[in-house]
């Protein structure tokens, strides 16, 4: 029998704010455990919480580049449930009346990993949302050998909550739902989504039935997964499993469980809960917000999104799409891109020096696109030098490794290294007049009609100019040369 896996996504993105949602502790990363905290972000009794107005415009800026309605009016709740690192023992969140409702993921091929875009189930699929709400993280607890201790720093963060439809197909369309979600965020500049810092995590909820069963199958959740590959490897092991234990005959409850990445396995934690379980509550503490204001104060924030920007480099560049791709959905590299093209009369030989030589230079050395030592500008004049013919391409390399390795600009090494090739039209044609006059057999053997016998003449001239003749006009005046002979 064919088993259909159904996959939904909760995704939880801190907010790129600068203090926590109710309170006015700094948000910040690294910083020494419970440095940053306050009675609300304790919860402590009698502390009372005001709400974080910039993380109610990013939320709503969220929305509106997922194409999601904003409800007119939001409201906080109290989500209730123990936990240690919950001393409230209550979450601020939003339960029956969220900031953002519908809207959608578009997936693009060059989201799917490398060796799945080239068999996509459904080219441009948009995944659908349920909604986005507002709330606030909790403290961050760490495991040691005979203890626990808890970091009340990431208490009360901004927490986006995204919540798909459970309409995702496969691990490969989960994988590409999260890549493009986390594209769009960072373009939004409403997170850095950061998964290594926690800033970007993800709960996958996933059910196998029968083909041709309407009803879906049991949904068994997998709890706080930090990295897009390691949702792809838990979600195809889990809908292995849970077709194995059908096919058994088991029976399939609801249930939330961990993934094991050492093991390449997840394991129970425990039966999954309900919502009324929660016993949600609005917040005595917290009014209900209008949003028309919210929404009036983000729509000149919205920028242009990775898909528009990928049009607009094959459009306007001359790019191929698959380039666009590469270039458009990284903000860094983008931004480099059009730094560095935005006086060239040829983007698209900018585009591939970005593409080809700047890459393989930045993970030979694993650095960062925005600690780059060439600068855009650079690389801009590095590529104009070659295009007017002042250099040759493979003098290029070399100039640009240089750059690379000391920072200096293109016009500094090239005077350094006396790099600079000979275009004055008389200068050439004197030298190449000096080769044909020296090798008569090689231009008797042109003219009777082998052509490429003019290659040995053009490395003749450009081994008398020690190699700074332009190659290109080089081969024009000894085509014209040896045609009036």
């Amino acid at each position: 029998m064919r088993y259909l896996p159904t996959v939904g996504l909760e995704v939880h993105v801190q907010l790129k704010t600068r203090s926590k949602m109710f309170c006015a502790c700094p948000v910040e990363f690294g910083a020494e455990p419970n440095a940053h905290t306050c009675p609300v972000c304790l919860g402590l009794p009698g502390a009372l919480p005001v709400m974080n107005l910039e993380a109610l415009r990013m939320t709503a800026l969220s929305g509106l580049l997922l194409g999601c309605d904003i409800a007119p009016v939001c409201k906080f709740d109290r989500k209730n449930y123990f936990y240690p690192d919950m001393p409230k023992n209550y979450q601020i969140s939003q339960y029956d009346m969220p900031l953002c409702a519908g809207g959608g993921v578009p997936l693009h091929d060059m989201a799917y990993p490398k060796d799945a875009q080239k068999n996509i189930t459904h080219p441009d699929k948009v995944v659908r949302l349920v909604r986005i709400h507002l709330e606030e993280d909790v403290a961050k607890s760490f495991h040691f050998e005979t203890s626990t201790g808890i970091d009340f720093n990431r208490a009360g963060t901004p927490l986006m909550e995204i919540v798909s439809e459970p309409e995702i197909d496969s691990p490969e369309e989960a994988f590409a739902y999260l890549t493009a979600l986390k594209q769009i965020l960072i373009h939004g500049g409403v997170s850095d989504a950061d998964m290594e810092k926690g800033q970007l995590r993800c709960d996958c909820n996933v059910s196998v039935r029968p083909e041709g069963q309407k009803e879906f199958g049991a949904k068994i959740e997998i709890k706080n997964m930090n990295s897009i590959s390691g949702v792809r490897r838990a979600l195809a092991y889990e809908i292995a499993r849970q077709i194995d234990a059908c096919e058994r005959g088991e029976a399939l409850r609801q249930e939330t469980r961990r993934w094991d990445d050492a093991s390449g396995q997840t394991w129970l934690m425990r039966t999954k809960e309900y919502a009324h379980d929660y016993r949600y509550f609005p917040d005595p503490d917290l009014l209900p917000v209008k949003t028309d204001v919210l929404v009036g104060a983000v729509r000149g924030r919205l920028p242009e999104l990775p898909a528009a920007r990928r049009a607009r480099y094959v459009a306007d560049y001359g790019v191929s799409p698959y380039d666009a791709g590469v270039l458009a959905n990284d903000i860094g590299l983008s931004s480099y891109f059009e730094a560095a093209s935005k006086d060239s009369a040829k983007p698209k030989s900018v585009a591939n020096w970005v593409l080809n030589d700047l890459l393989s230079a930045l993970g030979a050395s694993s650095g960062a696109i925005e600690a780059c030592p060439v600068s855009p500008e650079s690389l801009g004049k590095l590529v104009a030098v070659i295009e007017r013919g002042e250099i040759s391409g493979k003098q290029g390399k070399e100039v640009f490794a240089e750059m690379f390795a000391t920072g200096k600009p293109p016009q500094t090494i090239i005077a350094e290294k006396g790099m600079k090739q000979e275009s004055d039209t008389g200068a050439i044609e004197a030298l190449c007049d000096q080769v044909i006059e020296a090798n008569p057999k090689v231009v008797a053997d042109y003219r009777a009609g082998k052509v490429s016998s003019i290659n040995f003449l053009k490395g003749q001239v450009m081994k008398l100019s020690q190699g700074k003749a332009n190659p290109g006009m080089v081969g024009e005046v000894l085509a014209r040369k040896l045609a009036d002979l």
